[in-house]
């Protein structure tokens, strides 16, 4: 058999309809022109960041955006990764109302995944594809100002609410987005850790969720979308809800279509929404390429939140 026909054979089943593959470019084409010049923030976290193949597709998609003219912002979790560092060191981890209980040893080993290895970690990825990351934490540039959470729970026999100590995690109290401004104009693409600072230089571990919805308000960026390992809101059959309108939350939180995890990441949505942040998504990033497919296709893989 000739060699060129040997590889014809090897090639055939990776061959792509030439004309499937320009009307996916032309379908992008007026969302590139919408978007360029405008600011996207993407909080990446869940299973998109510990599967190889999703990681590589998460990296493509935010410097393919960056290269078309639109600046992502990106702001990671690392949950799992802390935990699994804390039973490294036989440390145990307690949860809250789905927050961390962080003390100050705890908080040492939060600083040292998030702003250390999960951190240089996106960046090395994203600048192995061809982007021009750097990595931050809420401490640079005085990025994210904080202060202690404040957590109350109601008491059983319906008395004086309980306050909760969760040692040393924090509510965002300002977002200084200067060293974001000067990194974006300059073509770089930020990767920012959710690590806050008070104003006595002490840390706190901040839910990541909260922090890119902070971000994305102090920015006004276009979009603020956040990765999850669930499709979407789902309705009471189980089927996703492409699009909601600020004033339908309310009725899904008070009938339970929206509760348990999902509550904080509703919340972070309609925060961003309310200090003007034009759309807001929860997106399924378990799925290839979500990133691209959510802003660059007419269907999108989550559900988008809307003021109205």
């Amino acid at each position: 058999m000739a060699a060129s026909d040997s590889g014809a054979q090897q090639n055939e089943g990776k061959v792509r309809d030439p004309l499937a593959t320009a009307r996916t470019l032309v379908e992008a084409l007026p969302y590139i022109q919408k978007f360029a010049g405008k600011r996207i923030v993407i909080k990446y976290g869940g299973h998109a960041m510990v599967d190889a193949r999703l990681k590589e597709s998460f990296a493509q998609d935010i410097v393919l955006m960056r290269y078309v003219g639109i600046s992502p912002i990106v702001v990671h979790g690392g949950g799992p990764q802390i935990g699994e560092t804390l039973a490294k060191m036989g440390k145990e981890s307690h949860f809250i109302q789905g927050l961390r209980v962080t003390d100050h040893e705890t908080l040492d080993i939060v600083e040292m995944v998030l702003g250390g290895k999960v951190n240089k970690e996106i960046v090395a990825l994203l600048n192995r594809h061809g982007g021009r990351a750097v990595g931050l934490s809420g401490k640079d540039g005085q990025l994210i100002l904080a202060s202690k959470m404040n957590l109350t729970r109601a008491a059983a026999d319906g008395g004086a609410p309980e306050i909760i100590d969760l040692g040393m995690v924090g509510s965002v109290r300002k977002v200084n987005p200067g060293i974001i401004t000067v990194l974006d104009a300059n073509g770089y693409i930020p990767v920012v850790a959710p690590i806050g600072v008070d104003a006595a230089g002490a840390s706190y571990n901040i839910n990541a969720d909260t922090v890119a919805s902070k971000i994305a308000s102090a920015l006004q960026a276009e979009k603020l979308l956040l990765l999850t390992d669930v499709p979407g809101i789902l309705d009471a059959q189980q089927r996703i809800i492409s699009s909601l309108r600020r004033a339908e939350i309310d009725q899904l939180i008070a009938d339970g279509t929206i509760s348990g995890g999902m509550l904080p990441k509703v919340e972070a949505c309609l925060s961003a929404l309310d200090a003007g942040v034009a759309k807001t998504h929860i997106v399924d990033g378990r799925v290839e390429h979500a990133v691209l497919l959510e802003i660059f296709t007419d269907h999108g893989v989550g559900t988008e939140i809307t003021q109205s």
